[in-house]
């Protein structure tokens, strides 16, 4: 919020939201790299150490503290950052501590995170498409929309009422499509996480993840367990997400617009790319909440599936402008044959992740590779 109750844009907060906390005429946040903070040097004010403020870095860092300023604007809530989409995760799971899961098709390292979870304290893990009549009290539904690998989405409010209905949580996973082009909030989520080394970070060149939760006292808890299990996202880590968040706007709508033009090059020509099989895309669904979820598109995350498995295989290394390699978020686009990260996939499926590039030039890669392979 701006002067006067007006309220700034996310381009703007992405850029400024942090103002209140620079402590030096610097316009460029400066990188803080000290792992430990001077006290009050007055011996009459010294006391307990105050959590608003640097003393350990492993606590919290200046870099860390700008970065949850910002997220916390642009995702509408109250933002925590740790080293990784995954240690995110596992924080939620600490925090909830539930005696039942639901999740569904999705990230295969937060399914991993559960068999850990199960291995060591009986955690029971179940399908998101259980019967309702499971989900007990305390329990958590992990619903990640759109889901990994294919971008498609999944009805948050619906899941929400099975959830609040039983007096379990909501957790969201909207690492896909970050603000604006969903806010799971705004259909009953309860917590949401991010990795923010995908679009929040958005060059390929650190790891973060994020929790959010509109709760200041849920917030707080997070933060003590943070402090224990050093889990919080680094000093030069953070610098990289602040600077990343500056663009973060910019980039994320360029991205899913070129998006939405390949799927639908992609769609519309279906029939003359004949290596080409099925195409995987929320805007490609029909379902009425996808347009309530989703109202400017849906993902710059896309999958497509070909004929035949060598196809898939052969297919990366006939394009010039995407790079073969895992993750997704960045200004360069990646596509991955996904079964060499993922061995429940598909072995003819492919994902791919849109970048900043020029969105006729994306296409006309595309079609060459469709046609070359």
């Amino acid at each position: 919020m701006g002067k006067q109750g007006y309220e700034y844009g996310r381009a703007s907060l992405g850029v400024h939201a942090d103002d209140n906390l620079s402590t030096t005429r610097d316009v460029a946040a400066p990188i803080n790299v000290s792992t430990t903070y001077k006290y009050e040097s007055d011996p009459e004010k010294l006391g307990t150490p105050n959590l608003k403020e640097d003393y350990y870095s492993r606590i919290s860092q200046p870099n860390s503290r700008r970065a949850e300023e910002v997220l916390s604007k642009l995702l509408d809530g109250n933002a925590v950052v740790y080293s990784s989409g995954l240690s995110a995760f596992h924080a939620a799971m600490l925090y909830y501590n539930p005696k039942r899961v639901f999740i569904g098709d999705g990230y295969h390292g937060c399914h991993s995170v559960l068999e850990i979870l199960k291995r060591n304290y009986n955690l029971e893990v179940l399908p998101l498409n259980s019967d309702p009549a499971k989900i007990q009290k305390g329990d958590v539904i992990h619903l990640e929309t759109p889901v990994n690998p294919t971008g498609l989405a999944f009805d948050i409010e619906y899941f929400a009422r099975i959830a609040h209905s039983q007096d379990a949580y909501l957790v969201v996973d909207a690492t896909f499509a970050p603000p604006p082009l969903s806010q799971p909030f705004n259909h009953g989520a309860d917590m949401v996480m991010h990795s923010a080394t995908k679009y929040f970070g958005g060059h390929s060149d650190m790891l973060a993840g994020v929790l959010v939760t509109k709760d200041q006292e849920v917030k707080e808890k997070l933060l003590n367990d943070r402090h224990y299990m050093g889990t919080i996202c680094a000093s030069l880590e953070s610098w990289l997400l602040l600077r990343s968040l500056r663009t973060y706007d910019l980039r994320v709508r360029a991205q899913q617009q070129s998006a939405l033009k390949v799927i639908k090059f992609l769609t519309e020509n279906k029939d003359n790319l004949p290596a080409l099989d099925k195409i995987y895309h929320s805007s490609l669904q029909v379902e009425e909440f996808v347009k309530r979820q989703l109202p400017t598109g849906g993902s710059p995350v896309f999958s497509i599936e070909l004929k035949t498995k060598d196809l898939a295989k052969t297919f990366p290394s006939k394009l010039n402008l995407f790079h073969h390699a895992t993750s997704l978020g960045g200004a360069e686009s990646l596509i991955e044959w996904r079964k060499l990260s993922d061995e429940k996939v598909s072995d003819r499926l492919l994902r791919v992740s849109i970048g900043v590039e020029n969105a006729e030039d994306l296409i006309e890669d595309l079609r060459q590779a469709l046609n070359k392979v």
